[in-house]
């Protein structure tokens, strides 16, 4: 039986919805048709990649239960680097748009 109380329950979701997010913001960059931020979408692009992983250890995780604690470790690092690519990418984002 997997454990409810595992970090896993709480990155699967939040990672799932910060793919939304990179995603949202691609389109909103491409919308806005400036080619100032193309390497911006991309990086948001590349995030969107390292939250789908994150979201497959998770759920992995949860899947197996305690047996596989060295998945819910690797889905957390995952999840705070793609959480430090985005923050990074807004910064970036919001000096090129002003």
């Amino acid at each position: 039986m997997p454990n409810r109380d595992s970090i896993s329950n709480h990155i699967l979701p939040t990672a799932s919805t910060m793919v939304g997010v990179c995603m949202t913001v691609i389109s909103i960059i491409k919308l806005t048709g400036n080619g100032n931020q193309t390497w911006v979408d991309e990086l948001l692009a590349l995030d969107s990649l390292i939250f789908v992983v994150s979201i497959i250890l998770s759920y992995i995780s949860v899947r197996r239960g305690s047996k596989m604690a060295r998945c819910e470790e690797l889905a957390d690092t995952f999840f705070m680097v793609g959480m430090a690519i985005m923050a990074i990418s807004a910064f970036i984002l919001a000096f090129e748009i002003f």
